[in-house]
């Protein structure tokens, strides 16, 4: 339940201010709620509205503003496992402000909520939970009554209806389909009547048609005409009052049915006892109102334009006249692994179905489209990807009244485990990585003071794990391979981060000036290469200019060419790819295994990297000099991998690290000599974490530092005057020890520190918990530590925080001036986010 502010004992209140976090790679993931309600609100805010999109094992509700660009308003985590579907549900209520949705999942639910607009809750109305697998696609309808008429797709191949006001805890009727399995399925009302019709399309490249009667679904007739798999259906009903149904599969295909009422054709069993369609046109008999009427069914068309397997499919929404009068538009949306999507069109005066629009992306490494939607109105339209980015464009009109599409601003994030987050020192902008191979930088459009990605400095071939900036312009990072990666801000990316957030880096470009350093123009990804290639102002923009070997024009891998952008708006997907990447200045040496953790000095000056180890010599920490890239020593005082580090804020004169042999270590510098000693040590013996210790960060100040482990607890460490039970310590820990110490309801997996105060002199702590909760809590001294307010697994994450990072104290807006604090997060479940702490004294 986001951006929803609440009371942290009279003294801060909390809200999330940003979530990214990519679509999940399922073709009924996203959809657009179509009423009248959202159309208005599409005409005020010059938008599409809301829609949906299953977000790992989340729900999170998308307001789409054409003006102020697409955002995530509310999630909500509904299941244990990836949400395959969801689907709003139209209700005619007393309530304009309340909508209901559906999803199914991994986890074999089926689950009913209600979204309220105003306060942008989602609550939980019930959940079905007999099925035998996963729920693969889901859709429901409005009875007359009221009620709901709910229907799921599962891979045990049984199709299930529900209506939940009945029975609440399993269907009222289960339909099995063999050995095979329904990949999409549509429910709707037979043309001016109430009856419901269900179309089932699956593996057998059948559309199966259901017919409700006597309360029970019969099936009444079997489509042939796909050759493949069929992925999507839709229904519509034309101005003539015939129903229309929409098929595509994975035969590059799709297809149009025309349903219509023919009273005087009588079907005859004996010319197709199979009851498949095999002839041009076929009938079928349904009770409506009392009285067998029958339906005949042709195909009006069949479109060939996409290239690759036709995932996803939607009618254009029906739309008002200037009477009021509401009117079905012939126009057809698909999406197909071909990058593309196209919408379809009859001739206005043949009729014939005609291609009048084609979107997409031309080369990239995005391997094709998944799902596609039009918006309330139509002027949108959406469609999402295998790596969980979606493509967004609008209908736009010039001042001559001539209309065309345009790419638009979209929603994005990453679709693997997000592994660590690294704060600009100045507050400006947050760079995240993850398992999904990619390093995102995010940072507030100044236009609507709404964050979005920016820019993706790192587009790599082994999932990521560490990052750590180095001053303002550059970051190091490492991944599952033995090298620490390093990447220099480019100059086009530099000039547009300022134009669009104002990030005041001319500073930073004055003294690279001053000091005679070039910056690149920007950077591209060589064919199978791993490495970002600087691009220069005066390099050619075709990479292949001066060579006389050419690509194949079929080259499956191709160059990831650089092109500079003058941008007055975020950037879209295909420039995040490929327009934004930063250059790889250098890469260093010297582990022998995979790297797991990075940390820097304030002054970007000592970069300290650790690998992945079983044992002693694997697990040392080597410190590098960014001035010269050489090593300057390595640090033995690990058994095992080292998970985390964390240099003194200020002074940056000590350096902590955390391992999975349960122990802490603490170095000194001497930045005179360059010297380094090691300060204090916890062994086996003087530990008091009793499992891996997961995360460690220190007070602003320095006069403390916290470790956070598996054990649940949370422990300051002072010098020996400081420390629980006083008198003599341990020669190892010269004069440390455990000041204090917490117990939460959860393992703890990431610890933050505040750098501002709050009206009492008390830290502010944030603990990122094992489950996906935030527990901010304050300390001192005299008083220990003090919960004040747990962040729940809808407004915080719903797996495992991975880290936790207070914003540097700056002096924009959001600083300590107006008593905000803001805090970054990320975890397993895919998501970034961003909340606002206002200490209210």
């Amino acid at each position: 339940m986001n951006n929803i502010s609440f009371e942290l004992n009279n003294t801060l209140s909390a809200k999330t201010a940003f979530t990214s976090c990519g679509c999940n790679r399922t073709p009924s993931s996203v959809h657009w709620l179509q009423d009248s309600q959202n159309e208005n609100q599409a005409e005020e805010h010059g938008g599409g509205g809301l829609f949906l999109y299953a977000a790992r094992n989340s729900v999170a509700v998308v307001l789409s503003e054409r003006n102020g660009a697409p955002r995530v308003i509310s999630s909500h985590s509904l299941h244990k496992d990836r949400v395959n579907c969801v689907r709003w549900l139209q209700k005619s209520t007393n309530s304009s402000q309340l909508c209901y949705f559906l999803s199914g999942g991994v986890d074999k639910a089926l689950c009913l909520c209600k979204y309220h607009r105003k306060t942008r809750e989602i609550e939980s109305v019930c959940c079905f939970k007999d099925s035998q697998s996963s729920v693969i696609c889901c859709d429901g309808l409005t009875l007359k009554s009221g009620q709901f008429l709910l229907a799921s797709a599962c891979g045990d191949s049984y199709v299930r209806i529900y209506q939940p006001d009945k029975d609440a805890e399993k269907a009222l009727q289960s339909i099995k389909f063999g050995t095979g399995f329904i990949l999409s399925l549509q429910l709707t009302f037979i043309s001016a009547t109430s009856v419901p019709m269900l179309a089932c399309g699956g593996d057998d490249a059948k559309i199966h048609i259901f017919i409700q009667q006597a309360g029970q679904f019969v099936k009444a007739i079997s489509l042939h005409g796909h050759e493949d798999w069929i992925r999507g259906l839709d229904f519509t009903t034309d101005d003539k009052g015939d129903m229309l149904l929409a098929s595509c599969s994975q035969d590059c295909f799709v297809r149009i049915w025309r349903i219509t009422e023919s009273p005087n054709k009588v079907p005859d069993p004996s010319q197709n006892p199979s009851g498949e369609i095999k002839l041009k046109e076929n009938v079928f008999v349904a009770e409506v109102n009392e009285k067998n009427v029958t339906f005949s069914v042709t195909v009006e068309t069949v479109l060939y334009g996409h290239e690759g397997w036709v995932y996803g499919i939607h009618w254009h929404p029906k739309v008002l006249d200037a009477s009021g009068t509401s009117r079905q538009p012939m126009k057809l949306l698909t999406a197909s692994m071909d990058k593309t999507m196209i919408i379809w069109q009859p001739d206005a005066d043949t009729g014939v179905w005609e291609e009048r629009l084609r979107v997409g992306e031309v080369g990239g490494n995005t391997l094709g489209l998944y799902g596609c939607q039009f918006s309330a109105g139509g002027r949108t339209i959406l469609a999402h990807g295998y790596h969980g980015a979606f493509t967004l464009w609008n209908l736009t009109t010039s001042s001559s009244g001539d209309e065309h599409w345009c790419r638009g601003i979209a929603v994005s994030g990453h679709f693997g485990d997000v592994t660590d987050i690294a704060w600009d020192p100045e507050g400006h902008f947050l760079l995240s990585t993850s398992f999904d191979q990619t390093t995102r930088l995010f940072a507030p459009w100044k236009e609507t003071g709404n964050w979005y990605e920016m820019g993706r400095p790192q587009v790599h071939g082994y999932d990521l794990q560490c990052l750590a900036m180095l001053g303002r312009l550059s970051f190091a990072s490492g991944a599952d391979e033995k090298v620490v990666r390093v990447f220099q801000c480019p100059l086009n990316f530099l000039e547009n981060l300022d134009k669009l957030c104002d990030a005041k880096i001319s500073s930073e470009l004055h003294q690279m000036k001053k000091e005679g350093r070039t910056m690149a123009e920007g950077a591209s990804v060589p064919a199978l290469g791993l490495s970002n290639k600087a691009v220069f102002a005066d390099q050619p923009v075709d990479m292949y200019a001066d060579k006389d070997v050419q690509p194949a024009a079929n080259e499956q891998y191709t160059e990831s060419s650089f092109r500079p952008l003058d941008l007055t708006v975020p950037p879209s997907e295909d420039n995040l790819l490929q327009n934004t990447l930063w250059p790889e200045t250098q890469k260093l040496y010297g582990h022998g295994f995979e790297i797991f953790a990075l940390a820097a000095n304030p002054q970007g000056t000592i970069l300290a990297s650790a690998c992945k180890a079983t044992k002693p010599d694997y697990a040392g920490i080597i410190l590098w000099d960014t001035k010269t890239w050489q090593q300057i020593t390595t640090l033995y005082c690990h058994s095992l991998t080292v998970v985390q580090m964390a240099f003194s804020p200020v002074s940056g004169d000590r350096l902590l690290s955390v391992s999975r042999d349960r122990t802490w270590a603490l170095h000194q510098f001497d930045y005179t000599s360059g010297a380094v000693d090691k300060l204090a040590a916890t062994d086996k013996k003087t530990a008091v974490h009793s499992r891996i210790i997961w995360s460690c960060c220190w007070t602003p100040d320095e006069a403390f530092f916290l470790t956070a482990s598996r054990d649940k607890k949370v422990i300051f460490w002072c010098r020996n005057e400081d420390s629980l039970g006083g008198g003599d310590q341990p020669a190892g820990l010269n004069g440390y020890g455990a000041c204090s110490q917490a117990t939460f309801s959860q393992s703890v997996t990431a610890v933050g520190v505040s750098y501002v105060l709050d009206s009492s002199r008390r830290y502010l702590l944030a603990a990122g918990l094992e489950n996906g909760e935030i527990t901010l809590c304050s300390w001192n001294k005299s008083e220990g530590l003090t919960q004040l307010h747990v962040l729940d697994t809808n407004m915080a994450h719903h797996l495992t925080v991975r880290k936790l990072i207070f914003r540097p104290n700056s002096n924009t807006s959001e600083g300590h001036t107006n008593n905000v604090v803001k805090l970054a997060s990320c975890g397993q479940d895919h998501q970034v986010k961003l909340y606002d702490i206002m200490l209210t004294g």
